[in-house]
């Protein structure tokens, strides 16, 4: 497999100039001693996708380093310069992940190089900041070097536009032709120190006032909420705590051990607020101060993990579609004007959302799997006001004053959630149950699986088109009543037999719809490899004492589901 034409060919390109006589001397070696990761490292480009590129760092064209992303600048530099824009500037962000700062300042030189104005923030920021001061500095466009919640050999760059959203059609296919045509040799390194502009404080304030703004909306006493919180070595370990401070809530403690920004995350397995196990050092030091919630996020703090109290008083993580559905909830309990606005959400995310726009008379969006698809409502609907979006993997946005999920605000906003149920004697548990009473008790369950290299991509490829031909009637002893195919863009109904157009953007996602109103889609992740199956069940729950055995059959449900698809 070494002697393939691609790998040879890309070990041709990466043993001679314009490669410095470092790299090239690692990549020989590389070939030499380690053949399997040498392998893995050249067989293939690390693609630059519908959002940017995410990957492992290290050597070669499918790994994250100054070369890989030194051409993805080459190529947005390019088309920038293409066009008769006034003030060609960008803003470049990095988290706090091994290797963000450096890379920045490379991708930053390569702008310079070319002639565009650079914003750099002098030190760590959360990506909803960089989201917010594209627009605040009239930017071309923005980058943030992160790679989210992935494992720490991981990093990434996103890439944003002039609105403050992530790239969508069809600025992202132009991004990625100009990309496709840069030869290495043609990216410009030669750094315009002139050009490059570090900014810090006066965005931070202008954020922060801006996050209270949007975010503080509720009627309670803030300083008796105790809150532990958690930046889970990531970004918002400043930002956070002085926004909620600003906004009132002192009775704060933050998580000694994980307070601190460290790219290698030596507390968790995984830095994933989806993961529960991401907040076992929280959650111990909610129990010692007898806490009312506990928070976290990610590393580069866009997406937020939230800790509540059940009726027994212990401890639980809520899942992202929980979050959703009481943000969602209180945000409508509080909107004068229900009928100009409208909430945004994903194909993926729980069907309650559905039930409840339609009990409170708002429209209801759904896009395609990825934030940045919430975000383009705000363009693509400008008649009607944007009240907010979220998905079922823990992103949310209040308003859009940032134009992508933001952690940040929306750990301000929980909060003052939970403090308006303490100051009415209650929690966000029985606030969660009631709107389970309200709208319909459903409850959902990610199972992921991961396939790594060459081999794994073509058995997740082999998945996906098994499932698309799946032939039952029933899955679980339920009837299959349709099938959403985003990909053939149609949908399957199977009853009437009859065949209807799906109009939305194409996309590999499969949705099977069960007569009881259980769902299961399954997608391969646009940033990891891995395959996702996301099942949905429901039921009325018609007490609050009756919740806990609800619960168990739920997940009984949910179980029978799972196995159907011989994990």
């Amino acid at each position: 497999m070494l002697d393939s034409p691609t790998v040879k060919k890309n070990y041709e390109t990466w043993t001679k100039f314009p490669f410095d006589s470092n790299t090239i001397e690692l990549v020989k070696n590389l070939k030499h001693k380690e053949p399997k990761k040498f392998f893995d490292s050249f067989y293939k480009n690390l693609e630059f996708g519908t959002g940017g590129m995410r990957g492992i760092m290290g050597l070669g064209p499918n790994r994250i380093n100054k070369y890989t992303l030194g051409k993805n600048t080459q190529g947005i530099s390019n088309y920038i310069n293409k066009k008769k824009i006034a003030k060609k500037s960008v803003v470049i962000a990095f988290d706090c992940r091994n290797n963000s700062e450096y890379l920045a300042k490379k991708v930053s030189e390569v702008f310079s190089g070319n002639g565009i104005k650079v914003y750099l923030f002098s030190s760590l920021r959360p990506t909803p900041i960089l989201s917010y001061c594209i627009t605040k500095l009239g930017c071309t466009c923005g980058i943030v070097l992160t790679a989210s919640h992935n494992p720490p050999e991981y990093n990434g760059y996103k890439v944003y536009w002039t609105n403050g959203g992530q790239i969508v059609p069809p600025i992202d296919k132009i991004l990625i032709n100009e990309i496709n045509k840069v030869n290495y040799d043609k990216i410009k390194f030669e750094i315009q120190k002139n050009l490059i502009q570090l900014i810090d404080k006066k965005i931070d304030d202008s954020f922060l006032k801006d996050s209270i703004k949007f975010g503080k909306i509720g009627r309670s006493d803030r300083e008796n909420l105790k809150i532990v919180f958690t930046p889970i070595h990531g970004t918002s370990y400043k930002i956070l705590p002085n926004v909620l401070k600003s906004a009132g809530y002192s009775d704060l403690s933050i998580v000694d051990e994980q307070k601190l920004p460290d790219g290698n995350f030596p507390t968790v397995k995984s830095p994933n607020p989806e993961e529960e196990s991401a907040f076992d050092y929280a959650k111990k030091l909610a129990i010692k101060k007898n806490a009312d919630i506990f928070l976290g996020t990610d590393p580069d703090a866009d997406r937020l993990g939230v800790g509540i109290k059940d009726s027994s008083g212990n401890f639980f993580v809520l899942n992202g579609n929980q979050i959703m559905v009481v943000l969602i909830n209180y945000l409508l309990e509080k909107e004068k004007n229900k009928e100009s606005c409208f909430i945004g959400s994903t194909i993926v995310s729980t069907p309650m959302l559905k039930n409840i726009a339609d009990q409170n008379g708002v429209e209801l969006k759904l896009g395609l799997t990825g934030f940045k698809w919430i975000s383009k409502m705000v363009e693509d609907f400008p008649k009607k006001r944007f009240l907010c979006g979220g998905e079922e993997s823990n992103g949310f946005v209040v308003g859009d004053f940032v134009r992508d999920k933001d952690a940040i605000t929306t750990a301000l906003l929980f909060c003052e959630l939970a403090s308006e149920c303490k100051k009415d004697n209650s929690d966000v548990f029985n606030y969660l149950l009631d709107c389970y009473i309200k709208y319909g008790f459903f409850k959902e369950k990610l199972v992921t699986i991961k396939k790594d290299g060459i081999d794994g991509s073509m058995e997740i490829n082999r998945m996906m088109e098994h499932f698309r031909n799946l032939k039952k009637n029933e899955i679980a002893g339920t009837k299959l009543v349709s099938l959403k195919d985003f990909l053939s863009s149609e949908k399957v109904d199977f009853i009437n037999n009859k065949k209807t157009n799906i109009y939305l953007p194409k996309s590999n996602v499969l949705i099977f719809e069960l007569s009881d109103g259980s769902e299961i889609a399954v997608r391969p992740s646009g940033t990891e490899p891995k395959i996702k199956f996301y099942f949905s069940v429901n039921t009325l729950l018609n007490k609050k004492n009756m919740y806990y055995d609800t619960n168990k059959k739920l997940d009984f449900k949910l179980n029978e589901l799972i196995k159907e698809f011989s994990f």
